[in-house]
């Protein structure tokens, strides 16, 4: 497949969608003097060559009441259970993202929980789970740093 170029409005196109998902095409295309339609031509485009995967929505888990995160880091007794566990992991809703890594462990979680406590009954959870042997919990004191937009920026200087 051919790499898809990206021009400057494309840039500023994606930019503005970083920012937020639901600015009208209108309001994308006044800031950037140009027609709406070409901003739904380019955003099309680049949904088609895979650049732009569906749009998302950002919740404030604090104000929800799942303010504690906490990293757990899971160790298998055979990496050929990794997809059984995956599965397995994926039917926690607590269980916000989970990678298979290289390293120290097998599979590392990102876990949202309303407490401590919550936080415990979840990390049991994923302890008796078949296939794991132990898990390593690290507990998130804050969010320092979360930018959508400063590798973005990057990539398009290095294109």
């Amino acid at each position: 497949m051919a790499k898809f170029k990206l021009d400057e409005i494309d840039h500023q196109i994606l930019d503005m969608l970083i920012d937020n998902t639901r600015i009208p095409f209108t309001d994308i295309a006044k800031k950037l003097v140009i027609s709406a339609g070409t901003v739904h031509v380019r955003v099309k485009k680049m949904e088609e060559a895979g650049i732009i995967r569906g749009s998302s929505l950002t919740l404030d888990y604090q104000k929800l009441g799942y303010s504690f995160i906490a990293y757990v880091g899971v160790f298998l007794n055979n990496t050929s259970q990794t997809k059984f566990v995956l599965e397995r992991i994926a039917q926690i809703p607590y269980v916000t993202v989970a990678h298979i890594t290289t390293g120290k462990f097998n599979i590392f979680c990102k876990v949202r929980a309303k407490n401590t406590s919550h936080a415990k009954d979840i990390i049991f959870m994923l302890d008796d789970i078949e296939g794991i042997y132990r898990t390593e919990t690290m507990i998130s004191l804050e969010e320092s740093i979360n930018d959508k937009k400063r590798l973005m920026h990057t990539i398009f200087n290095e294109l």
